[in-house]
């Protein structure tokens, strides 16, 4: 009976499902409202297999980029080309969808934790916990849940592990790619940082055009290729690699404000 089907972490699918569509209502039009969402390469959705694809992105906020993520996966499955137009996509959503997440974020109040019911697969970060530099063992529990997720069906990692700009890719990101040998597909976003706040519930400015590029599948080999050569591919495909470091587009949207706010305050003396 579908009451009591549960996914592969044991959350019941029928929960699950309802939690996708409000929060999927709720947040429409954060990314098709007073912001939009350039959307590019959603055909290559269609193409990919139901089981063992691995998404890698890089970060902006905790939660906006993977709701993001969710709304253009759907739309795409069900028709729609780089937009997620007619929001009724919702009503039969991909059950199978899971993120990589840190086990403290997902725990850190209310919403997280509903948001967790929709797909998390929750981790202990080996390098930071509680807003300090740590450093630990990994968790082969956790290394076996994101192996199982990838089993049964799409799985989307910030391998970056931080919402920080041209940050290091973690190597672990590599060794699941080595060892589960999935399908990667690189995505790049922008914008988020400048429409929301860094946990992304919050709007902290509208009429932000926010992009979302889904890109070809990786070519890897999987037995060949060294864990350092996966994170410099990894590096060019999301565009982390130093290389695109020519301006901070923080620092630079920083400037940019200080400047525009310098420029009305003298006009305010008048």
């Amino acid at each position: 009976m579908y009451l009591f089907k549960k996914d592969i972490f044991n959350n019941k699918l029928f929960i699950k499902r309802f939690l996708i569509r409000v929060l999927g209502l709720v947040s429409h039009q954060r990314y098709h409202g007073f912001n939009k969402l350039h959307i590019e390469g959603s055909a290559i959705l269609r193409n990919l297999p139901q089981q063992k694809v691995l998404f890698i992105s890089n970060h902006q906020t905790y939660f906006a980029d993977v709701a993001a993520m969710f709304h253009v996966f759907n739309a795409a499955l069900c028709g729609r080309k780089d937009c997620i137009d007619n929001i009724g996509y919702l009503w039969r959503p991909k059950m199978n969808i899971y993120f990589v997440a840190a086990k403290e974020t997902m725990n850190s109040g209310w919403l997280p934790k509903i948001m967790a019911y929709v797909g998390a697969i929750p981790i202990e970060r080996t390098w930071r916990a509680d807003g300090k530099d740590v450093n630990r063992q990994v968790k082969f529990s956790d290394i076996a849940n994101i192996g199982k997720a990838l089993a049964d069906g799409w799985v989307i990692t910030f391998p970056q592990g931080t919402t920080k700009p041209f940050n290091p890719i973690r190597k672990g990101t590599a060794h699941i790619i080595k060892k589960y040998q999935p399908i990667v597909v690189p995505i790049v976003i922008d914008g988020f940082r400048r429409a929301f706040d860094k946990k992304g519930l919050m709007i902290k400015k509208r009429d932000v055009l926010q992009s979302m590029v889904i890109k070809a599948p990786l070519e890897i080999d999987y037995e060949k290729d060294s864990i350092e050569e996966i994170v410099t591919k990894i590096e060019f495909a999301i565009e982390q690699h130093p290389s695109f470091l020519k301006v901070d587009p923080v620092n630079e949207y920083k400037k940019q404000e200080a400047a525009l706010n310098k420029k009305r305050n003298f006009w305010d003396m008048y």
